[in-house]
């Protein structure tokens, strides 16, 4: 069989051009049940942050979990081929391709998504390469149920955010998504399917939880769910000064009494469409009320966003008292408040909209160069200091997230590493590109964040890239730092060949002889 496959390795441009025999003669090689797919390589060498462009040998469509050791199998026993697994090609630098590897469509599989019961809890078991707006439309539609903790963004795959960590508001206080799973199936980089969990298989478990899909597969997850509510009252807070805004922000994420999603955010203090005022009302008709700004106001705005849940039953005097109590404790600025009551699915999904208007406007195909980070909250106020107001005053074409999590909700046996302390916030640049399709404006916001992670290098800060890209092994050591040697020993433990997702660039293939 092995034979067979490296027949098919292109040496030549015109080798790369594969006829429905040589289709047939590998999808034969690997008894697959699925299929392979020649014509659509160029998909899978791009991803959503469109700056790399790596072509596979071939895109594999599997039909279930077999179909996926298989190929994992049989790149193993080849000398030189790799595997990467593709949810819904989210990733930002070239994390899930496979140059002249074989990358696997997950979303081709079978998707099953059912709610089960188990010792008094509910569990969604969730395909891998089900997106996670499905499994939201599926429990709450169905069932009245939802999972804990989300991304803000549910267009991206179970196993896709489970291999990284998974944030969103509700964070603080459940934890990432990664805290929220209690068994997951995985094809390790050997070809063995194995179910893991707390209890079974327990290293492989709590290796490919945030493992950036270096030690296996996720082929299916079972995820904790509570009941869903029926509304939100979503609200957004305006602060002029970041030491009010980190300390409101913080004690909402610690005080036991507060509301059920907390996010916050950079804005530019200007009335720019995109990165100032007018980013922040929740609806057209509101309007942002510059004339309440105090004369100290700088070149950057602070937003803290929260949201309550409640039932369509519940007397909206009751409501309104809650927030009330909660909002009285909090020092934002007087007229500057915007809320509304949107549906829980109209919340959750609500960069949805997003989206569709970036598709629209041709702007969701162009390159997003964003950067994720951690960092620490003795470093946080240095960091606003040198980083928003000094190199992001004028904006970044998109939003600038700045919001605390909570180091107690993280399992600290995951592979996701964090900063030291128990508070860290999340800081998340998520550029869109106006002047798309134009080089420069991409060169000019890569190197912007590359000058961003200088300065906290140089400035000793303690911070942790999120989704995080290196090209050399000095930057992952760094990465990982004590936890270096533990992702090393289970590397070789799960992925001894170095087979799986070749486009993290941490490991070299071996070579088999």
């Amino acid at each position: 069989m092995i034979a067979c496959l490296e027949r098919f390795l292109p040496e030549t441009e015109a080798e790369t051009r594969a006829d429905d025999d040589v289709v047939s003669g590998l999808c034969k090689a690997l008894e697959l049940t699925g299929s392979i797919d020649y014509g659509s390589v160029s998909v899978a060498g791009k991803d959503f942050g469109g700056m790399y462009s790596l072509k596979p040998l071939a895109f594999i469509l599997p039909s279930a979990v077999d179909d996926v050791a298989r190929v994992v199998n049989a790149a193993f026993r080849s000398p030189n081929l790799t595997v990467a697994a593709r949810g819904n090609g989210h990733a930002i630098n070239g994390q899930a391709m496979a140059d002249r590897g074989l990358v696997i469509d997950m979303r081709a599989m079978e998707i099953r998504i059912e709610v089960v019961s188990c010792n008094g809890s509910a569990y969604v078991d969730v395909s891998g390469g089900a997106l996670w707006e499905d499994v939201l439309n599926r429990c709450v539609l169905g069932f009245g149920l939802a999972p804990r903790s989300w991304t803000d963004y549910l267009g991206l795959t179970v196993g896709g955010t489970l291999s990284n960590a998974g944030i969103s508001g509700q964070a603080f206080r459940y934890g990432p998504q990664t805290s929220n799973v209690t068994e997951m199936e995985v094809v390790t980089g050997k070809g063995e399917t194995l179910v893991c969990s707390e209890t079974q298989n327990s290293e492989l478990f709590f290796a490919a939880l945030g493992g950036l899909g270096q030690f296996g597969i996720i082929t299916r997850a079972r995820v904790l769910l509570q009941p869903a509510p029926d509304m939100v009252r979503w609200i957004r807070l305006v602060y002029a000064e970041f030491d009010s805004f980190a300390r409101d922000a913080e004690s909402l994420v610690t005080l036991p009494d507060s509301f059920d999603y907390v996010e916050g955010s950079v804005f530019v203090n200007s009335s720019d469409p995109v990165n100032g005022w007018p980013s922040v009302p929740l609806t057209p008709e509101q309007r942002f009320g510059s004339e309440r700004l105090p004369r100290t106001a700088g070149a950057v705005l602070y937003c803290i966003e929260v949201a309550l849940h409640y039932k369509s039953s519940d007397d909206a005097s009751t409501v309104d008292t809650a927030v009330s109590r909660m909002l009285r404790r909090l020092g934002f600025i007087e007229g500057l408040e915007f809320h509304v009551d949107v549906s829980y699915l109209e919340f959750i999904l609500r960069v949805k909209r997003v989206e569709e208007h970036a598709r629209a406007n041709g702007i969701w195909d162009a390159p997003h160069p964003w950067l994720n980070m951690f960092v620490s909250k003795r470093d946080i106020a240095d960091f606003d200091r040198t980083v928003f107001k000094k190199i992001l005053k004028d904006g970044i074409g998109g939003p600038m997230l700045v919001y605390p999590l909570l180091r107690s909700k993280w399992d600290d046996r995951t592979s996701v590493v964090i900063p030291e302390g128990e508070i860290f916030y999340l800081v998340a640049l998520l550029r869109f590109d106006p002047e798309y399709p134009k080089a420069s404006a991409v060169e000019k916001m890569v190197a912007q964040n590359q000058e961003i992670k200088q300065c906290c290098i140089k400035n000793e800060f303690d911070f942790k890239l999120y989704l995080p890209h290196y090209q050399s092994e000095e930057g992952w050591k760094r990465h990982f730092g004590n936890r270096w040697k533990r992702f090393v020993e289970r590397k070789a433990r799960f992925d001894p060949m170095a087979i799986l997702a070749p486009g993290q660039r941490i490991f070299s293939r071996t070579r088999q002889l």
